[in-house]
């Protein structure tokens, strides 16, 4: 199950909060490896490293890194400060931290009643590469102020938020106001139990006006009707629901991709909104040229029966989506290969933007 390895780190390639890119060389070459510093402390060259290379191994686009598990010569002294969420529990490499919900968090008693997100919009999507998509159609229809931001990261891609170099990126320049780590998750600004604590953290905690929900990096899908990981994006609508927030769902729309199931409307978001999600949503429908545009509609046209479809028109998203200030990627594809699908989120914010005061 697991492909072990020790090697010598030789270079810092580079490096974002959360997460060290090594080159670390092996019996049978060099390969790139990634550390996470609060959970091995921080690799220097010459350091011996224990690794785990089975996503390097597997060629994974997403995870292809050998990911370090220990640094035995030079272990990090212990944790100091409260936390007693475990997360990751009862793996090798189980965290213990802060949660914004526990006893012990200043932020605890905030919670602990707290019930509603008051009216807050929640933008719901299946992958992580539509986060910053979302943010550019949101950021560049919206006349007034800048909302205030939360990124609601799930447990169904990669567990350590540090593994995102586009949420940090996002955190860095504002367009964020901070990352809520759900579930296994862990790493964020904040961390909660739940999604539904995750979704009431980002509003009463990080004061966000708007949140947007994915997985981490890294979708697990099989081709099945049921297995993949983005079923939770029907259950982040109920849980946005139910608390009280207004659910806007992000249509996963490909032109690129060369899986029929996901062409179009993927099967994803049909399965997730048309099967999962037990509370309405507005789901946005990109006005999309063309036949394409026309299966798109034609597509989404199920929904309607337990959702608000929205037809939002995308003229002018492209040049906003260009002006993106991290690299937009999808499955390995870039804007030119996939503009359907970015659009598609830029559209979903670009209502959001229409819903706030």
């Amino acid at each position: 199950m697991i492909r072990w390895r020790k090697g010598e780190v030789l270079s810092v390639r580079r490096e974002w909060p959360g997460a060290v890119e090594l080159d670390v060389a092996l019996p049978e070459g060099e390969c790139r490896a990634l550390a996470y510093p609060s959970l091995v402390g921080r690799p220097r060259p010459g350091d011996m490293v224990l690794l785990n290379t089975t996503a390097l191994a597997m060629n994974l686009g997403t995870g292809g890194y050998a990911m370090v598990v220990a640094i035995p010569d030079r272990l990090p002294e212990d944790p100091q400060g409260p936390g007693h969420l475990v997360k990751a529990r009862y793996t090798p490499l189980q965290a213990t931290v802060l949660g914004a919900d526990e006893q012990d968090s200043p932020f605890h008693e905030v919670l602990r009643e707290a019930d509603s997100l008051g009216g807050m919009p929640v933008v719901v999507a299946d992958l992580h590469s539509a986060l910053p998509a979302i943010l550019c159609g949101l950021y560049g229809s919206r006349a007034g102020g800048r909302p205030r931001v939360a990124y609601v990261m799930l447990d169904g891609g990669a567990l350590p938020g540090w593994f995102s170099m586009s949420a940090a990126r996002l955190r860095e320049i504002g367009w964020l106001c901070g990352v809520v780590t759900t579930g296994q998750s862990f790493g964020g600004d904040v961390e909660a139990v739940t999604v539904h604590t995750g979704l009431l953290a980002a509003r009463h905690v990080l004061g966000a006006d708007v949140a947007v929900v994915t997985q981490g990096p890294g979708n697990l899908g099989t081709g099945t009707r049921w297995g993949f990981s983005g079923v939770s994006a029907g259950e982040a609508v109920n849980a946005a629901a139910v608390l009280e927030g207004r659910p806007v769902g992000a249509l996963r729309v490909s032109e690129g991709d060369l899986r029929e199931r996901h062409i179009g409307v993927s099967h994803h978001s049909l399965t997730a909104y048309g099967r999962v999600a037990l509370a309405p949503a507005q789901v946005v429908v990109p006005g999309l040229p063309g036949e394409f545009g026309e299966r798109v509609a034609a597509q989404a046209a199920g929904l309607a029966a337990r959702h608000e479809l929205v037809t939002v028109p995308v003229d002018g998203l492209r040049e906003l989506l260009a002006e993106s200030p991290v690299k937009l990627s999808t499955m390995g594809r870039g804007l030119a290969q996939d503009l359907a699908g970015f659009l598609a989120s830029a559209a979903a914010g670009r209502h959001t933007a229409s819903l706030l005061p």
